[in-house]
C-alpha cells in the first residue's frame, strides 16, 4: 500500500466545545435569548454576527422590530431563530428588517397554515412582517447567503397560522 499524504486543512469553529472526560462525547447546546425580545412591550433589536446562532423566544404583546446585522461579507453564514411564546397582539407586528438601500431580499418559503395552499415561496423583499393575531409556535428562520459588503440575500422560512407578508 502506497504511503498517502494528508494536508491540513484550516479549521474554523463558531462555537464553545465542552468535554467532561477525556472519553466523552462532544456536545453542542443552542444558545437561548429568553430576554431581548421577550419584555411584553415595544422592542427593537439590531442583530450582530455574534448572535448567530442564537434563538431568540419573542413575546408579541408589543410591537417587535428586528433589524438584520449591517452589511458586510463575513455575514454569510449567520443564521438566527425565532420563537412567538406569547402571541403577536392585535394591532401589533414583528418585522424582520434588512439594511441597505432596498436591493437586499429575502428568500422566503412560507408556511401559512391559514390557507390550505403551503409552502408557498416569496423571493422579494427587505421586509418581513408576521401579522397581529400570528399565534404561539409562529417560527421565523433566516440564514445569510450572500452579502457583497452592498447588499444582502438572506433564506428565510416561516411558519405561521397567519400569513406574513414580505414587502
Amino acid at each position: 500500500m502506497a504511503d498517502r499524504k494528508i494536508e491540513k486543512a484550516p479549521a474554523e469553529f463558531h462555537s464553545t466545545i465542552k468535554m467532561t472526560e477525556a472519553n466523552s462525547a462532544l456536545t453542542y447546546k443552542k444558545k437561548v435569548d429568553n430576554a431581548t425580545l421577550n419584555t411584553g412591550g415595544d422592542v427593537t433589536h439590531t442583530l450582530t454576527r455574534a448572535e448567530s446562532g442564537t434563538h431568540f423566544n419573542i413575546n408579541g404583546t408589543g410591537d417587535i422590530v428586528v433589524n438584520m446585522p449591517a452589511l458586510s461579507t463575513q455575514n454569510v453564514g449567520s443564521h438566527y431563530s425565532f420563537l412567538v411564546t406569547t402571541a403577536v397582539g392585535g394591532g401589533k407586528t414583528v418585522t424582520f428588517v434588512l439594511p441597505g438601500s432596498g436591493v437586499s431580499n429575502f428568500f422566503a418559503e412560507r408556511v401559512d397554515y391559514a390557507t390550505t395552499s403551503y409552502p408557498r415561496l416569496a423571493v422579494s423583499g427587505d421586509t418581513l412582517t408576521l401579522g397581529n393575531a400570528s399565534a404561539v409556535g409562529s417560527r421565523v428562520e433566516l440564514t445569510c447567503v450572500a452579502d457583497d459588503g452592498t447588499n444582502s440575500t438572506w433564506m428565510a422560512y416561516i411558519a405561521s397560522d397567519v400569513e406574513p407578508t414580505l414587502a
